[in-house]
């Protein structure tokens, strides 16, 4: 579709209430390519776009972006809407979190965008932050093989944020069931990355798939008699979502399936990079990324005073691992790091309490 000046120009005047001048808009990740016309011929769905824009004498830059289709419970346009709504409606909430401007949705004739009415595709427009990608960081030290001063504090500081908003509880027993619930069920959760994955392949049998599947389901039983550790969460605490400028300060990205839920959702989406890393160095979890899984889960793990987290991180650990295993999101990652990855997911599935000295001998077939 073509999404022009004027149609931007009179979307945001609908959302800032004053006259609005666009100077440029662009992709996100692709910064050098400024789009100079009055059309972007070739908006693409699922790509976001900086806007830059004067009004009121300010000049501002906020981000549209949209959601693919493409699997995981996005299948449907009724998916895709449920959750840029969502997102708008908590974004503002989670402290370090990026600002969401407005939700809206292109017509269905294509010809403009409106804050809401006789909908097409949904999109939502949230605040630019500048800062680095946090995996740029690991990236680096996977390079180097070296940890200077700043990544431990960048590491206690991540480890630090999930203490604080981990200590906002509430007591609604529904929310923990329900986020039970969808960890095993939701499309973009347990079954939506195994139905993800696809036949034939070398590395992982349908047998498996299935294993791991009846074994969550256990897990999920499990969980429902934990409902009083319902906490404020994030949702997706990965590297790609946390957004570093100088020193510790960060901004976080894209809060995902629900306000309350797990602690230990968060706490493995994160850690879980640290062995994904290290595996990729060492071929174990060993040298400078074991010490920031060490130092991010000791640290958490005294300041919350939090040791019942180690009886229900199992199945967030599986789902984590099941992501970053997968041929659909990390294509070109090698067969022994899969296979290590997914004898991981089986294997700590199979203990009551996850122990933090085990995790190589996870890593290892059963």
């Amino acid at each position: 579709m073509k999404l022009s000046v004027e149609q931007l120009e009179k979307y945001l005047f609908s959302v800032y209430k004053a006259p609005v001048k666009v100077s440029r808009f662009f992709p996100l990740d692709m910064e050098k390519k400024v789009m100079a016309g009055r059309d972007l011929k070739g908006f693409g769905y699922g790509i976001p776009y900086v806007i830059e824009f004067s009004v009121g004498g300010s000049s501002k830059r906020v981000v549209l972006e949209t959601m693919r289709s493409e699997g995981f419970g996005h299948d449907h346009f009724s998916d895709r809407a449920k959750i840029l709504l969502w997102q708008h409606s908590v974004f503002d909430k989670l402290p370090r979190h990026v600002r969401s401007v407005d939700v809206g949705a292109f017509t269905l004739d294509g010809e403009g965008l409106k804050s809401l009415g006789d909908c097409g595709e949904f999109f939502i427009v949230t605040e630019f932050v500048d800062g680095g990608l946090y995996h740029v960081d690991l990236d680096r030290i996977k390079e180097t093989g070296q940890l200077n001063e700043l990544d431990e504090q960048r590491c206690l500081a991540l480890s630090d944020y999930l203490v604080d908003i981990h200590g906002v509880r509430r007591e609604a027993p529904r929310f923990y069931v329900r986020r039970a619930r969808e960890l095993i069920g939701h499309g973009e959760c347990i079954m939506g990355l195994l139905d993800s994955y696809p036949g034939g392949l070398d590395f992982v049998s349908e047998s498996y798939l299935i294993d791991v599947e009846r074994d969550c389901t256990v897990w999920r039983w499990r969980l429902k008699r934990k409902a009083h550790r319902l906490s404020q969460i994030h949702g997706d605490f990965h590297p790609w979502n946390v957004l570093f400028r100088e020193g510790v300060d960060f901004t976080v990205l894209d809060r995902s399936r629900g306000e309350w839920g797990e602690p230990a959702d968060d706490v493995a989406a994160m850690t879980i990079n640290y062995v994904f890393y290290s595996l990729q160095k060492y071929g174990e979890l060993a040298g400078v990324f074991e010490r920031l899984f060490r130092v991010f889960w000791e640290n958490y793990l005294h300041k919350t005073s939090d040791r019942e987290i180690l009886e229900v991180v199992q199945p967030f650990y599986a789902w984590r691992g099941l992501v970053v295993a997968s041929p659909i999101w990390y294509p070109d990652l090698k067969r022994d790091v899969r296979v290590k990855l997914l004898n991981f997911v089986k294997n700590v599935l199979r203990f009551e309490r996850f122990n933090l000295e085990r995790v190589n001998s996870y890593l290892r077939e059963a």
